[in-house]
């Protein structure tokens, strides 16, 4: 793809650590190559791309576990050439219907705690999420999507040293609850890099799903241990809670960009701040700013920043609040961001009425496929924090997700706690369509991040020509929170010149420098799709410890 860079520094960034992988039959791509591995070989035995997302996500539930986990949420976005329009899948769970405000208050709490049992109060809704996938678009057979992950579970993988330094980091949480610690700390000792990491609860809890299915978790044994579990320790969920949980099709919220349509889920998940970020950034022509000047991070900063304002006063589960999405994306409300924007300063933050607090978010991982007939599969999975609640249930191997620590405690907040209520949600997958068709398969983890990074891979594969593993290797900023960061901060890798960094001190930035190529920035993953020549270009982020493959 030509650039049509008038000035900045898209020269700088044409030499990557790794190339994009290019192939006319298929790809695939995930933050671990274990799974993407798992991925390849599910397409070359003639599945769905849905089929290669399930099959790579569950193999990040046993080698990401501080990230994935059959006990998190998922969303999905799906182009399938059968079809018509795009179609995607909320796969997140709601709160138990014990779950409420004065449940919390009765003990003690002002806000729901982050860990252990009482943070999970939300159903998971992973597996039948995939389940859902699978019944509407998959090829090959349920069991056989499991083989790698349950092979993986227990024999054993090679830890990476990312995943052992997050145990070792991680070892209070990991302690406090005995199976927990029996897993990621044997002998009180966190695994080490390089160990053959071994979870044979879990490969038994999978393998019950490829044998059983969904209903094995949602009514069958592994809810019933789950739930056993759970209320031992004064959790809230019960066995009603879990053969209740659906998951939700839904008709993706989208935004034009030129001769592109941007496609995202509604909320409770925070999709539609990339899909503000990109109505404005739209206004401008970005190729005459350039990328990696001063003017190019300055503008996506205050994007973002106007974007989360408005986000943080909507996103929550539209089952229990109307939600303007209409409003949000319209002309009118653009402009409203529009004119807030100054070239020469910082929009300050006090000038902006109140809105309710959000908390800090964790991890995720995401992942994407493309079959050799073109159709598409953009997946994101998260467990939340790192390691979610930290409690393991009885025999299960299963970390439970805290995503319902998301909610708050007071009644008048958007994303207040209530009963069968599904909470705000981060993690965000995109695809990008031309002319109907899919174009680019993009996301990261990565909290408040995701948005802005989501923002950056768009425009700099469209406005900058950049290919796909350019725009995850450029250097990468990021305004606001993640990863526990309480701070509003704009943090931007080293590799971003300490002329820039000044620059956007002077028009009243708050930067904090972050180490080249930093984890902080999430880990990146996409493909990008030629429909006139039928390549398939893939990249996964150095950041990470994933690969792309294509063939």
């Amino acid at each position: 793809m030509e650039s049509h860079v008038k000035k900045g520094g898209r020269h700088e960034f044409t030499q990557t650590g790794r190339p994009a992988v290019r192939g006319t039959q298929g790809a695939v791509t995930s933050p671990h190559y274990l799974a993407t591995q798992a991925g390849k070989s599910i397409l070359q035995q003639g599945g769905h791309a849905v089929d290669a997302a399930i099959s790579m996500n569950a193999v990040l539930c046993v080698v990401l576990p501080h990230m994935a986990g059959l006990g998190g949420d998922l969303f999905s976005i799906i182009s399938d050439r059968k079809e018509s329009n795009i179609q995607a899948i909320n796969g997140s769970g709601r709160s138990g219907r014990k779950a409420a405000i004065g449940f919390y208050k009765e003990k003690g709490y002002d806000e729901i705690p982050d860990r252990g049992p009482l943070s999970s109060n939300t159903v998971p809704g992973t597996v039948k999420a995939w389940e859902d996938l699978h019944q509407q678009y998959g090829r090959i057979k349920w069991k056989d999507l499991f083989t790698d992950a349950i092979h993986y579970a227990q024999n054993g993988f090679p830890l990476s040293s990312k995943v052992a330094q997050f145990i070792f980091d991680k070892q209070e949480v990991l302690s406090q609850h005995p199976k927990t610690a029996d897993i990621f700390l044997p002998d009180g000792k966190p695994v080490a890099e390089g160990a053959v990491f071994k979870q044979p609860d879990l490969a038994q809890s999978l393998a019950l799903i490829a044998e059983k299915g969904a209903e094995v978790f949602y009514q069958g044994d592994l809810a019933e241990k789950i739930v056993q579990s759970l209320q031992e320790e004064g959790g809230v969920l019960t066995l009603e809670d879990f053969s209740n949980h659906e998951s939700t099709w839904e008709k993706p919220a989208s935004t034009s960009y030129g001769s592109y349509e941007i496609h995202e889920l509604h909320p409770n998940t925070q999709g539609l701040a990339t899909l503000m970020m990109l109505n404005v950034l739209k206004k401008f022509d970005l190729p005459s700013i350039g990328d990696h000047t001063p003017d190019y991070y300055h503008l996506m900063a205050e994007a973002a920043k106007l974007s989360f304002h408005y986000r943080d006063e909507w996103v929550t589960d539209p089952e229990f609040l109307s939600i303007p999405v209409k409003k949000l994306l319209s002309e009118e409300h653009t402009d409203k961001i529009f004119e807030k924007l100054d070239w020469r300063k910082a929009y300050p933050l006090d000038k902006l009425p109140e809105m309710p607090k959000v908390s800090t978010s964790k991890d995720t991982t995401f992942m994407a496929a493309v079959d050799s007939e073109g159709n598409a599969c953009s997946l994101i999975q998260s467990i939340y924090h790192e390691f979610g609640s930290g409690f393991v249930p009885e025999d299960t191997g299963i970390l439970l997700q805290n995503r319902g620590s998301f909610f708050e405690l007071d009644a008048e907040h958007p994303n207040a706690l209530e009963p069968e209520k599904r909470t705000f949600h981060t993690i965000i997958p995109a695809m990008a369509t031309k002319e109907g068709k899919p174009f680019m398969l993009f996301g990261t983890m990565g909290g408040e991040g995701q948005p802005q990074t989501q923002a950056a891979l768009f425009t700099r594969v469209v406005e900058f020509g950049y290919d796909i593993q350019q725009a995850i290797e450029a250097p990468r900023w990021l305004y606001g929170r993640t990863w526990g960061e309480d701070s509003s901060s704009l943090k931007l890798e080293s590799r971003i010149p300490d002329s820039i960094a000044g620059e956007l001190a002077n028009r009243g930035h708050e930067i904090e420098k972050a180490e080249s190529f930093s984890q902080q920035m999430g880990h990146a993953q996409g493909i990008v799709i030629d429909e006139k020549t039928g390549v398939y270009s893939a990249g996964a982020d150095p950041r990470g410890d994933g690969i792309a493959l294509s063939w």
